[in-house]
């Protein structure tokens, strides 16, 4: 049988990685045998542990690597890429997760400077990204870009989040219209669509009450795991997924089921 889960070969960059969603997906391409970069803004510490988990798991170094980027910016995107080529190869598999909510505010208090940082952390730096790998992609014929969406792209989001599930509403969108463009070309672009996960996410921005009033609306009656959400973007990314194209999977324990 065909182990479609081997990534031997294959180099990876996960951006915002240094915690959630983004490193429990850096770590497990890095256990089925990738190597991984990874990009992260502020959180060092949590890059390098996951550098460190990567090297581990694959028992060597230089099989992953943490870029400090600021990904809302082009410039930095292209010498990000330019970094991890020169340090890893040309890359196979670019999964778009950066991205944060920054702060919630409701319409009346949001500013057009704090409107503009959301959709470009969210939306501009997945596209600007896809932009800067899909040449070599098409070098090799064939690629992978997975987005990581939110269900707030579906529902509109909680109060005082509609710049964040504005954006992600545009980066699921923008995964149908790069599909269309490149299929044929070879490279798969999907995205996944988390709903509530158990993420730093939510201790920045969730107050507990309205967790557990999150927690009591899912039918699992629990919240995800990042992991849950990495053995997805790990599918999407195999040939197991090869006829998949322009599709959002949603992750969110039935919470809005299609």
């Amino acid at each position: 049988m065909d182990n479609f889960f081997d990534f031997t070969g294959k180099v990876v960059l996960v951006t915002g990685a240094s915690s959630g969603i983004g490193r429990a997906t850096a770590e497990l391409f890095g256990r089925l045998g990738a190597s991984v970069a990874i990009t992260y803004n502020n959180n060092q510490a949590g890059a390098d542990e996951v550098v460190a988990a990567i090297s581990a798991s694959r028992r060597a170094d230089g099989t992953a690597m943490a870029i400090q980027a600021n990904f809302t910016s082009n410039n930095e995107i292209i010498r990000t890429i330019r970094e991890v080529e020169a340090g890893l190869g040309p890359i196979d598999i670019l999964v778009n997760n950066a991205g944060s909510l920054v702060e919630r505010l409701r319409t009346l208090e949001l500013t057009e400077e704090r409107w503009d940082e959301v959709v470009d952390l969210n939306a501009k730096s997945a596209f600007f990204a896809a932009q800067a790998v899909i040449p070599n992609m098409l070098e090799k014929g064939r690629g992978a870009i997975i987005n990581v969406t939110s269900i707030a792209a579906r529902n509109g989001g909680a109060p005082g989040s509609i710049h964040y599930s504005s954006a992600k509403a545009a980066l699921l969108t923008m995964t149908k219209g790069l599909a269309k463009e490149f299929a044929a070309k070879g490279i798969q672009i999907n995205a996944v669509s988390p709903g509530v996960i158990d993420t730093p996410y939510h201790d920045t921005f969730t107050a507990p009450e309205v967790m557990q009033n999150l927690r009591n609306a899912i039918p699992m009656g629990r919240e995800g795991r990042p992991a849950e959400v990495a053995s997805v973007i790990a599918f999407l990314a195999s040939d197991a997924a090869s006829y998949l194209c322009g599709e959002t999977i949603e992750i969110n324990g039935g919470l809005l089921m299609d």
